[in-house]
This record gives structure tokens, C-alpha cells and sequence, in this order.
């Protein structure tokens, strides 16, 4: 039993690597929308809904506009997913070793143990990926929002209000990438800068897989054919992951909103600035209200959802088994 614990460990990190590709491939451009949508501050709102944002974003950068952020997101989905994935089965083996069945609180100790692992990679992934998701959003605010010049006749009691607008070029404003920010962050802040939003993003994650983890695993126990045959269609993999990713991601949305603010480093104008997650909060609720912590919560379901299913689905039937040249059964462990 023991080489072949050692040899599942790499196969679920393959596993992880390859379901988190898939999965951010597949619908990094809804999470694009979702974090512009989070951005926008009452009263200055360049997009109604999630089609209106995408659509503008098309018009205006390109249809490779949608993928901005998307190259950091690939290359730090694999050990990040990985991470998640593997600690969470790690810590239920390590949690059930005893020979007792898992109950639902240690299954949320795992999720919980998993989702803190987790953050070493999502904080500096996140964070980067916010500013160059968001640069359009900031570039076409720029040039589209106008600026209220107010001037009074002379002898008159009517005010006359002339608009002036910034057209500067979209482009100039988004060419900055990835390791340009990092390079900037670093020769600057320190390492610390890439880890800003530690907190809200431990807020997000650790209630995040406290939810998805138990539930995810008690919906997929529902598909097994029979007790002597414990195997579980594909489709329910990815239904279950779907549901389950939905239902917890909603559930943190209000985390993810304040987890987004604290990590955006530039802002349009008359955006406020924030000094921590307590502040964040306070201030949101004074200027913009309950409804603002829901902002883009849609969008972040519609993201999760088939990101957790695709995930499952490449994780049950077993990429890195295959690969490994191991059958995916052989291996699998709850």
C-alpha cells in the first residue's frame, strides 16, 4: 500500500494541473466580466450585466480582450488546483485513518485545511490577474466617463456645464503585463505586495471549501451504481462538481467582492481606496449598500460551476493515472 500512496500523490497533481487548464480555458472570460462588474462603483457603471460587459469588451480590445489575465491564471492554475485538490484528499485519508467514517464536520476540517494551502498560489494569482482583467475597464472609463466642468454665465443665474473627454487610445493603457507588475511590486513593496489581500482571500477560500468539499463529496456518493459497485458515471462527476462549485461560490460571493476591491492597485477616478477588509466593508455598505457585496455574484456561479465540474471530471476518470500508466481505478482513494 505504501509505493502506491506515493505513486497517487503525483497522478492527483497531475490530475489538478490538467482539470484547472481545462476548466479556466473554458470560462476565463465570464471571470473577466465578473471582476469588472465588481469593480464598477455606483454611478459610474460602464456595464449593465455580464453580456453587456463582454460584448463591449469584444468591441473595444479585441476578442483576445476576454482572455486579458489569462496567461497568469494558466500558469499558476496547475499547482493551485493541485494544491486544493490533492490537500483536500490528503487530509480526509489522514483524517480517517483511524478506520471511522468521515462525518460531515471532518470533511469540513479537510475542505478548510485544503482551502488554507490553497492561498500560498491564489493570492499573488489573483492579485495579478485583477489588475490586468481590470486595466480595460479603467482604460475605457477613462475615455468614455466625461468630466464635469462647471462654469456660471456672467449676470446670470443659469449654469452652463461643458463636458470634456479623455480619448486617449485604449491600447497605451493596457500594455502592461504580468511580470512588468511583478518586477514593479517587488522592486518597490517587496514580496509582501504580491501577497496583498492575504486576509480577504483566506475569507473567500476557506468558507469556499468548507461548502464545496462535504457537498460536493455527499452528491457524488448519490451517483454510485450500487454499494458492491462504488464507480460513478462521468456526467454525475460534473453535475455534482457544478452544483456543488454553484452553491458555494454564491455563498462567499460577498468575500470574493471585497477580496476583488483590496487587490485592484489602480483606480478610476473618484474610486475610493481601501485600509484593510474591515474598512473595505464599512465603506462599501455606506456608499453602495447590501446589494454591492452581490455584484458579480452570477457570473462567479456561472464561472465555478463548470470550473468544479470540468475539474471533477478530469480528476475521477483519472488523467494522471492514464499517464502515469496506471489504470484510474486502481489509484483512486476517497
Amino acid at each position: 500500500m505504501a509505493p502506491q500512496q506515493q505513486i497517487s500523490l503525483p497522478a492527483k497533481l497531475i490530475n489538478g494541473g490538467v482539470a484547472g487548464m481545462v476548466g479556466v480555458t473554458c470560462v476565463f472570460p465570464i471571470d473577466l466580466a465578473k471582476t469588472r462588474l465588481q469593480n464598477q462603483r455606483s454611478g459610474q457603471q460602464l456595464y449593465k450585466n455580464m453580456m453587456d460587459c463582454l460584448i463591449k469588451t469584444v468591441k473595444t480590445e479585441g476578442y483576445f480582450g476576454m482572455y486579458r489575465g489569462a496567461a497568469v491564471n494558466l500558469t499558476l492554475v496547475t499547482p493551485e488546483k493541485a494544491i486544493k485538490l490533492a490537500a483536500n484528499d490528503f487530509f480526509r485519508h489522514q483524517l480517517s485513518r483511524d478506520g471511522s467514517r468521515l462525518t460531515v464536520f471532518r470533511e469540513m476540517l479537510a475542505g478548510c485545511c485544503a482551502g488554507m494551502c490553497q492561498v500560498i498560489i491564489t493570492t499573488p494569482m489573483e492579485m495579478l490577474k485583477i489588475q490586468l482583467q481590470d486595466a480595460g475597464r479603467l482604460a475605457a472609463q477613462q475615455r468614455v466617463l466625461p468630466s464635469v466642468v462647471t462654469t456660471l454665465k456672467m449676470g446670470g443665474t443659469s449654469t452652463v456645464l461643458s463636458r470634456s473627454y479623455n480619448t486617449s487610445p485604449l491600447s497605451k493603457a493596457m500594455r502592461v503585463s504580468a511580470t512588468q507588475i511583478t518586477r514593479e511590486l517587488l522592486r518597490t513593496k517587496g514580496v509582501r505586495a504580491l501577497y496583498r489581500g492575504l486576509g480577504a482571500t483566506l475569507m473567500r477560500d476557506i468558507p469556499f471549501s468548507v461548502v464545496y468539499f462535504p457537498l460536493f463529496a455527499h452528491l457524488h456518493k448519490l451517483g454510485q451504481r450500487s454499494p458492491e459497485d462504488p464507480t460513478v458515471p462521468f456526467y454525475w462527476s460534473f453535475m455534482s462538481g457544478c452544483l456543488a462549485g454553484c452553491v458555494a461560490a454564491v455563498a462567499v460571493s460577498p468575500c470574493d467582492v471585497v477580496k476583488t476591491r483590496l487587490q485592484s492597485l489602480k483606480k478610476g477616478a473618484n474610486e475610493e481606496t481601501y485600509n484593510g477588509v474591515v474598512d473595505c466593508v464599512r465603506k462599501i455598505l455606506k456608499k453602495e449598500g447590501p446589494g454591492a457585496f452581490l455584484k458579480g455574484a452570477g457570473c462567479r456561479a456561472l464561472v465555478i460551476a463548470p470550473l468544479f465540474g470540468i475539474a471533477q471530471v478530469v480528476y475521477f476518470v483519472g488523467v494522471g493515472e492514464f499517464l502515469l500508466g496506471y489504470s484510474p481505478y486502481n489509484i483512486y482513494s476517497a
